[in-house]
């Protein structure tokens, strides 16, 4: 498979459209140096110098999507403070329409703070409630949703546990989407797992596949038994179990597990947002025409080029293209297909 069939798939993304819906977030960074340890406990003293935020969670994916040239319609929750301003602020920055978000005053905005010193994160200090929405939210959600669907080309369901995906909204989305033919993916957490049943694509990593089968999983072998087995009781499409430096193990009913192993450009220096990179690769480009194995190899190397950098920080679609044409001009080949 040569990168010229990659390229001539993620040219296509353009034209798609992408509903993002679940759990959104601000992620603020804290950036500074360290020169001495506290006197108080054994802890470093960073001088903070400057300050910046970014979308985070289902927001960051639809940055990802917005940076990977295709539309984002996000639909999500935030409280009326604030951290809501700042991640308004900052989709607007980014050129994405925040008017899929539904403020509920009752609840904060979900905000991650992270304090990195010479480009390495120090501290991650969370506030957020995660108690579910209530019927009135999800009503107003799912009003978002209808007024959505129509030219959308595929739903993300990005689910981190902070209540927005509760099972009436997942059973309402799973529905309504599929009733129009549109895709449906899902970048899952353990408490709703199996309210995913029936979509198109799931995209756990390796620590959500162990934890929902309450066990460790070592080996390739070990790792193909549990994705066959997530594989029949979800009864879905496809499966990506993503396991880092590993890479991923592909799982489809009729077929054999295949693995497309990690595509690493550079120093892994931040895995912050590597998994919202490849589940919006994954998407597009099965939105696009591509096949599962296809889809994976782009996003394997997408998520390489996002753990270059510090921070959720989107790749961009030129730069995948880039790299993709630096694979194949430096004489390197793609990851070569499972034995």
């Amino acid at each position: 498979m040569s990168s010229a069939e990659l390229l001539a798939i993620i040219r296509n993304w353009r034209a798609k459209r992408i509903i993002i819906v679940g759990d959104v977030m601000l992620d603020e960074y804290l950036w500074g140096t360290v020169t001495r340890i506290s006197p108080e406990a054994p802890v470093p003293v960073v001088e903070i110098k400057n300050q910046t935020v970014r979308p985070g969670g289902a927001a960051n994916v639809a940055a990802n999507i917005k940076a990977l040239g295709a539309e984002p319609l996000l639909i999500g929750v935030v409280g009326g403070d604030h951290a809501a301003r700042l991640l308004r602020e900052a989709l607007g920055s980014q050129d994405i329409d925040d008017a899929g978000l539904v403020t509920d005053p009752d609840r904060p905005t979900t905000l991650k703070t992270r304090i990195i010193a010479h480009n390495q994160q120090v501290v991650r200090a969370d506030r957020e409630f995660t108690e579910p929405i209530p019927p009135a939210v999800e009503d107003a959600l799912l009003d978002r949703l209808e007024a959505l669907l129509a030219g959308a080309d595929a739903v993300i369901f990005e689910d981190y546990n902070k209540g927005v995906l509760t099972p009436r909204v997942i059973a309402e989305v799973k529905a309504r989407a599929g009733r129009r033919g549109l895709l449906r993916s899902v970048d899952p957490k353990l408490e709703q797992f199996f309210e995913y049943h029936g979509v198109e694509l799931i995209k756990p990593n390796l620590r959500e596949a162990e934890a929902v089968l309450g066990r460790r999983l070592s080996g390739y072998e070990d790792v193909a038994a549990a994705g066959q087995s997530l594989l029949e009781r979800l009864n879905c499409s496809s499966l990506v179990i993503t396991m880092g430096e590993q890479g991923m193990m592909l799982f489809r009913p009729g077929t054999a597990p295949q693995v497309v192993p990690a595509v690493g450009r550079r120093e892994v220096r931040d895995v912050t947002g590597a998994g919202d990179t490849t589940i919006a690769a994954l998407t597009l480009s099965l939105t696009a025409g591509g096949d599962l194995v296809q889809a994976a190899r782009i996003a394997a190397v997408a998520a390489g080029l996002v753990v270059g950098k510090v921070g959720a920080v989107p790749v961009g679609v030129d730069e995948l293209a880039d790299a993709l044409g630096e694979l194949e001009d430096q004489g390197m080949t793609l990851p070569a297909d499972p034995a």
